[in-house]
């Protein structure tokens, strides 16, 4: 059996598996609360693994494993970034969202101001977060088509991606958050299991000696001893100081940007208690820096036994490292049908992993669009639960739909680096809004929606007028040049831009309700009236 049918075979056993799952789950998915928060019936642990199967996403396993076996160091600060980020969340977000929050963000950032424009700004940043983390995902499953099936035109992988994008609409249309919970806790366990057992592969063949690997590493890639220390991707000489800048960037984007994504700010929401709140993300912290110390087993196992020219020939990006590495080491320890059985077992888990986490993101945006845009803004309050429910699953429709044809533009982009996109407009736009809403008495309705707006304006111009778009080989638009905007990440100046927008919008703005604040503050920090206020 080759391992195109092998791997097949495995997907269509987790798409079945999934969506039995899927089904079991929307027979008790009665109300907003089972849609929106999974009837907050998760326990810690289980939400911890569920945080951890939404987080590892097709940009952590298949993008950063390539982009280390591609750049060596440099591409290992993504690894650190990604894992540092859980910090920020878990100190000043996790506990304190639960507590104030119903469904969406904004029902924080509304809590105390006036809530139409508030809801609106906050509807509009958590679509366009969720979008950009999407494309990721879409480009990721393309990318492994071409490997597992040897799809090389653009409509084979265009087609894949319609598929993948059909099979997430229905995750979220007919389960909600009990069914992609549940998916996502499946897919966290299969993704743990594949890639530690991958690691002990490639570290048993070298002894387990690390310095053994890298050197083969080193070799494999074909950069020599440029491959093991700064300099490879970011900071060239070619670059030059902005080079130094980009990376410093993307820092900022990746440790700032877990705090702000809308797709894990509802996970807080699907348990119980403030306690379980933090459970989950210890949890998810644990789960999440574990497999962070496998991706660089992964990707520095990839240059040293796949080599730098094959995964580049394979897909320019790197996003097919870790499935060639599976296929490469089950061969040599396994013999050949050892390598296809182990590829087939990768890629599928792969597959699992891309359709987990665009259910996760699907439901975020299509419930803030329900939730906060539909029934605030647009009907001012005015709806039925079983109203608000079908507009979340139409707009499911709409924001997959997209996705779908925007995954198709940006095929050839590197997973881990379109993610670190979206990570820097959510840490521009959600973050400032946030965290102001939670700790600075003085903000306001004003300073919120210029923290959302500012923040999110600046990043997506700075990243349209970037090399991510135009004027070089791997843009979206190879052939066109308006990049004026030297950074390919545009973090260092938005996020700035976004929490200065909402000081001076919070400053030129009088109103100010400190009965309010002071409620939240007692709410957030303690969890009374929490309960009572997700009840209504």
């Amino acid at each position: 059996m080759s391992h195109q049918t092998l791997s097949t075979l495995l997907f269509l056993v987790f798409v079945a598996a999934t969506l039995g799952i899927t089904f079991w789950a929307s027979r008790n998915t009665k109300d907003a609360a089972d849609f929106y928060a999974g009837g907050r019936s998760f326990s810690g642990v289980q939400n911890g693994l569920a945080i951890g199967g939404d987080y590892m996403s097709a940009a952590s396993f298949l993008g950063i494993a390539g982009i280390i076996a591609l750049s060596g160091y440099d591409g290992f600060l993504y690894s650190i970034g990604f894992l540092v980020a859980w910090l920020v969340a878990l100190l000043l977000v996790a506990e304190l969202m639960r507590n104030s929050g119903k469904y969406t963000m904004a029902d924080v950032l509304a809590f105390r101001m006036s809530p139409r424009p508030v809801r609106t700004a906050a509807g509009v940043s958590t679509i366009t977060v969720s979008i950009f983390y999407l494309l990721a995902q879409m480009v990721g499953a393309g990318a492994l088509v071409g490997l597992l099936l040897g799809v090389t035109s653009p409509t084979g992988k265009a087609l894949t991606i319609v598929g993948v994008g059909l099979l997430m609409v229905i995750y979220v249309v007919v389960g909600g958050m009990k069914g992609t919970t549940w998916v996502q806790i499946v897919k966290a366990v299969l993704l743990m299991t594949g890639a530690a057992l991958v690691t002990l592969l490639v570290l048993g063949r070298y002894g387990f000696n690390v310095s053994g690997l890298l050197g083969a590493a080193a070799t494999g890639s074909g950069k020599g001893d440029a491959f093991l220390i700064p300099g490879l991707k970011y900071g060239t000489a070619a670059q030059g100081l902005a080079g130094k800048i980009d990376l410093i960037s993307l820092g900022l984007a990746l440790v700032l940007g877990t705090a702000g994504l809308p797709h894990i700010l509802i996970r807080f929401y699907t348990v119980p208690t403030a306690k379980e709140a933090r459970k989950s993300v210890l949890w998810g912290i644990g789960i999440i820096g574990v497999f962070y110390l496998l991706t660089l087993v992964l990707g520095f196992g990839a240059a040293a036994m796949v080599g730098g020219k094959a995964i580049a020939g394979q897909d320019k990006a790197g996003n097919t490292a870790a499935p060639q590495l599976a296929e490469a080491v089950g061969r040599a320890v396994f013999g050949e049908v050892g390598g296809t059985i182990l590829l087939a077992v990768i890629a599928a888990v792969a597959f699992a992993t891309i359709l987990a986490v665009v259910a996760g993101l699907t439901l975020a945006s299509s419930s803030s669009f329900a939730h906060d845009l539909y029934a605030h803004v647009f009907k001012r309050g005015q709806v039925t639960e079983g109203e608000e429910i079908l507009v979340a699953r139409i707009s499911a429709f709409v924001i997959g739909a997209v996705a779908i044809g925007l995954g198709i533009l940006a095929q050839g982009q590197n997973v881990a680096f379109l993610v670190s996109l979206a990570f820097a407009v959510a840490a521009s736009a959600n973050l400032p809004a946030i965290l102001y809403s939670l700790f600075w008495r003085r903000f306001n309705t004003a300073g919120a929606v210029s923290a959302i707006y500012g923040g999110l304006l600046s990043a997506l111009i700075l990243v349209v007028f970037s090399p991510v778009v135009s004027g070089s080989a791997t843009s979206l638009f190879p052939d066109a040049n308006f990049a004026w905007f030297p950074l390919s990440n545009p973090g260092i100046v938005s996020i700035p831009l976004g929490f200065l927008a909402g000081y001076v919008g919070a400053r030129l703005s009088k109103e100010y309700n400190p009965a309010k604040y002071a409620e939240i503050e007692v709410r957030s920090l303690t969890g009374i009236g929490a309960e009572q206020a997700v009840r209504h």
